[in-house]
């Protein structure tokens, strides 16, 4: 899945790199960008903690209500469960720890323990790849991780010769905080 919140082309034309890298190793460092920067988003997502499947019928548990945030004829988007699970469904049954759903595949799985947590993900209302301060700061994260990949990490210098210290920690976020501060998921991390 191509990323969206910064393209292949942007990320080129603001490193200067033409055509010198592949597509594949550019579009990875896009989409390690999208990746960290929707992790922090506030998307409509949930986690998933065991699943199990019963004929044609999937089922997911969670560790919280869902009664409340999902109903019978609603679209949602699995992800990291398993890989008849994955992907899109649409809700057959809700109780209040649990949903289900017509799974493709006839497959029989006990219930077990999805470790670590799997996904779902409703559509939300917002769509970030459209949000310029979301997609400028992917951009500075990407520019940050194709730098960060191509100096080398054994010291503090930068290629121009300026003390450099940073190099992926834990500043990566706070750099572009001020960008995403409205987008935010309020049941994040805070920190």
């Amino acid at each position: 899945m191509p990323a969206t919140y910064v393209t292949k082309a942007e990320l080129r034309t603001n490193l200067g790199i033409g055509t010198l890298y592949t597509d594949a190793v550019v579009e990875e460092v896009c989409q390690a960008a999208e990746d960290i920067v929707k992790s922090k988003l506030w998307l409509n997502r949930t986690n998933v903690i065991a699943h199990e499947a019963t004929g044609t019928t999937g089922t997911l548990y969670f560790d919280t209500a869902v009664s409340n945030r999902f109903y019978v004829g609603q679209t949602i988007t699995v992800e990291n469960v398993a890989p008849h699970f994955n992907g899109s469904h649409t809700i057959t049954a809700v109780t209040a720890y649990s949903l289900s759903f017509v799974q493709a595949q006839i497959t029989t799985v006990e219930r077990h323990t999805v470790v670590p947590y799997g996904t779902i993900i409703v559509a939300s209302q917002v769509d970030y790849a459209t949000v310029p301060a979301v997609r400028e700061a992917a951009l500075m994260i990407a520019t940050d991780i194709w730098q960060a990949r191509q100096m080398s990490s054994t010291g503090g210098i930068s290629p121009d010769f300026q003390p450099s210290p940073y190099r992926m920690g834990n500043t990566l976020m706070a750099r572009v905080r001020g960008l995403l501060a409205d987008y935010l998921d309020p049941g994040g991390l805070v920190g």
